[in-house]
């Protein structure tokens, strides 16, 4: 293997900051621009549940889409009855 290919292996990995998924560090730069008490509570809550999320199987776009579908429900108004999806949890 030629030692120019090597910065090619880790591009698919997920981008770290201190041990966290980098997007969910979005919150410390919130706290950054707006200095009060309530943000770096808030940026700790969503800091906490995205690294819980994390320790359960979720990545961050995956806990996005749990969200989504959660929000939304089983009943989707364009789809038939029969066509209905239903939480089905493989583990």
């Amino acid at each position: 293997m030629n030692i120019v290919d090597i910065h090619w292996r880790n591009t698919q990995r997920p981008v770290r900051f201190f041990g966290l998924d980098a997007r969910s560090s979005l919150a410390i730069m919130l706290v950054l621009l707006h200095i009060r008490i309530w943000t770096f509570f808030t940026a700790l809550t969503i800091m906490a549940v995205f690294w819980v999320l994390e320790r359960r199987g979720l990545s961050f776009d995956a806990s996005l889409r749990a969200l989504r579908c959660w929000l939304l429900g089983v009943r989707r108004p364009a789809n038939h009855r029969r066509r209905r999806r239903y939480w089905i949890d493989y583990r």
